[in-house]
């Protein structure tokens, strides 16, 4: 099954890669290495899961959100190569949670967005992380991701 029939079978339609929010470009390939730049958990056009974790995004919401920012990695990577059966390898998401002072919980909420790259892209989809806490992040969002993947 393509990785295409296995997100329509899991119910997700990938929306239009969202627009950078400054001055950057989203995706950047150098050889068989792919570069994603931050993305946020934007849908439609709005950041849904704002502010710090836990309070006030919940665990939950913001676990939620992740998964929302993985999908829009993978738009990305569909709109940047055509077919997402390219994916060689995600190797890397490096993810920071904007956390409420004392959260030390910033794994659990990124698992949001772990879990789905893995059940998208089976073993192709397990990689390595890092969970960062910061104090703000762009347009209030409650996570940014960036990824690292391989193609072929």
């Amino acid at each position: 099954m393509s990785v295409e029939e296995k997100l329509s079978e899991m119910g997700i339609e990938l929306p239009t890669p969202p627009k950078p929010v400054a001055s950057y470009v989203p995706i950047v390939q150098t050889g068989n290495l792919v570069y994603l730049s931050g993305q946020l958990p934007i849908k439609d056009g709005r950041v849904m899961a704002v502010g710090s974790v836990p309070n006030p995004c919940s665990i939950e919401n913001a676990k939620e959100g992740a998964k929302l920012t993985a999908i829009n990695i993978i738009a990305h990577l569909k709109a940047h190569l055509g077919s997402l059966d390219r994916v060689k390898q995600v190797i890397r998401l490096n993810g920071f949670v904007q956390s409420e002072n004392g959260f030390h919980k910033q794994p659990e909420v990124l698992n949001g967005a772990s879990e789905f790259i893995a059940e998208v892209f089976g073993d192709k989809g397990k990689h390595t992380r890092i969970a960062i806490g910061v104090f703000e992040l762009p347009l209030n969002a409650a996570m940014q991701i960036d990824a690292i993947v391989e193609v072929e």
